[in-house]
């Protein structure tokens, strides 16, 4: 269309006049019924854009002999535009939710996560009802997050509660039917988890929040009065954000359980505290091999007798959990094989049999070196220990005037032979003298790039040598310290000591 030099409309064309069907020939533009096209023409503005029945439009003006003003319709084009941008801003929220759900394994995170994502984008309110994971009490729980709070706020819900919400039963049930938004929510519904002074929620929408195992609970959103509802779009995202929720929240509790039996496998498999036996000191050291759960193939075990203790120092073939289990085995069957016999060569001989014997000895083909000794008190302070052995490193007595020996027992592994033979030894320890017995983790410690050698041997007699007259837990630590550093951050295998002195 074309306006003279007065602001007249002298000319419209057929689109112009289907687009703005106010504005005819002989019209003042600037006071058409076009809000804002007469604004544009009174201010002198070259462009306008507004919404007419309908329609997106756009102007331009553009000087001729007379000017012309050229609209077209943008509609499509703003929709597309409005599409691109709501697909942005979704596939973002999504893609920060995936990774802040992912990042917690620990299940109270995941709920704040879970409440605290949706506000303000989703709904000016969030809450999450859930049942907590056994041995708590069957009540829903819920944790919630609005605006203008500091932090998620928790707390216990009757189920009255829950029955009064509509929906709510049937979302904690894992009703996985389309969300619809619920209009005109009564304060008195949701009073308990919304925060004070929210009013009277003018749109609320419930998702069940569906996982593998069962439904994890539901999500709650609640929107102020003066916000518009939720469209479809918003309806279908707030469904996918409840189902990575729930997924999430999921995982977290599968996690709990498994860290909970990964606790309780743990301290059942840890070396003991040591019991304290009248008349001489003992200490232990134990180090897994790099394992999450601090368990692994070596171990070590003491045991009161009448006239002093039964100790035990092995190393079972494997690492990790797997050895860990045949760890459990070897000692719970010394436990009970010692109430009939506290004789260390025939104790590995029960033994033997006894792993052999088990159901699946042959399938598993797992074995101990083993180390059993006898300690026995002398009215003159010092200590007799036999010693029986099962393939395993010799032991090593340190002599209170600084002379290392080896205590020679010999013997094969137990539970690898229904024929193996076992040997003993017996070895007197004066007051000052110690015994040390150890896995070979201990001389099979590599060093780091510039040592890649083992330990050895030699280092670990010198570590002895140059400790003497040390109480057995400071030698320990001593030889655990040489270790540490010689090895300088490197993969090694599992490692435990077991020292005894008199006195």
């Amino acid at each position: 269309m074309t306006v003279d030099h007065a602001g007249v409309v002298t000319l419209v064309n057929a689109m112009a006049a289907d687009l703005l069907p106010e504005v005819a020939p002989g019209v003042d533009l600037a006071a058409c019924r076009v809000p804002a096209l007469a604004d544009a023409a009174a201010a002198g503005s070259d462009a306008f854009e507004t919404e007419h029945h309908g329609r997106r439009l756009r102007g331009l003006r553009r000087p001729l002999a007379r000017s012309a003003w050229y609209v077209r319709d943008v509609t499509e084009e703003h929709a597309r535009t409005d599409a691109l941008l709501a697909e942005r801003s979704r596939t973002a929220f999504l893609a920060e939710a995936g990774s802040r759900l992912g990042l917690s394994l620990h299940r109270e995170q995941t709920l704040r996560t879970a409440v605290t994502l949706p506000v303000p984008y989703l709904a000016d309110a969030a809450v999450v009802v859930h049942r907590p994971p056994p041995p708590a009490e069957d009540q829903p729980h819920w944790i919630r997050y609005a605006t203008g709070d500091p932090g998620p706020v928790t707390g216990l819900a009757g189920w009255h509660t829950v029955e009064s919400v509509p929906g709510l039963v049937e979302a904690l049930e894992g009703d996985l039917t389309e969300p619809s938004p619920w209009l005109d929510a009564e304060l008195a519904d949701l009073a308990e988890v919304l925060p004070a002074g929210f009013g009277r929620p003018g749109t609320v929408l419930i998702s069940p929040m569906p996982s593998a195992g069962g439904p994890a609970g539901a999500l709650v959103l609640a929107r102020r009065r003066e916000r518009p509802g939720f469209d479809k779009r918003e309806i279908g995202l707030a469904r996918e954000f409840a189902g990575r929720a729930g997924a999430a929240l999921a995982a977290a509790e599968l996690y709990g359980e498994q860290a909970h039996l990964a606790r309780v496998l743990q301290n059942s498999l840890l070396p003991p505290a040591l019991p304290r036996l009248p008349g001489m000191t003992l200490a232990g050291g134990y180090r897994a091999a790099g394992d999450s759960l601090r368990i692994g193939g070596d171990f070590y075990d003491l045991f009161p007798t009448g006239d002093g203790g039964l100790f035990a120092l092995g190393d079972v073939c494997g690492k990790g959990v797997g050895a860990a289990v045949l760890t459990g085995r070897v000692r719970q069957s010394l436990q009970t094989l010692r109430l009939v016999e506290q004789r260390p060569r025939e104790l590995l001989e029960l033994l033997n049999r006894a792993l052999l014997d088990a159901p699946d000895a042959a399938r598993r083909a797992q074995f101990t070196t083993l180390l059993l000794g006898a300690l026995r008190r002398e009215p003159d302070g010092g200590l007799l220990i036999r010693v029986a052995g099962g393939g395993h490193p010799a032991p090593l007595v340190v002599r209170a005037g600084g002379g290392v020996e080896t205590i020679r027992v010999g013997g094969m592994p137990v539970g690898a032979l229904t024929d193996a033979r076992f040997a003993d030894a017996e070895v007197r320890l004066a007051p000052g003298d110690l015994l040390l017995a150890y896995t070979d983790g201990v001389t099979e410690a590599r060093g780091g790039p510039t040592e890649p050698a083992m330990f050895g041997d030699a280092r670990l007699r010198q570590a002895l040598a140059t400790g003497t007259g040390l109480p057995p837990a400071a030698l320990v630590d001593r030889v655990l310290q040489l270790v540490d550093e010689w090895l300088d951050g490197q993969p090694h295998d599992d490692i435990a000591m077991l020292a005894v002195a008199a006195g």
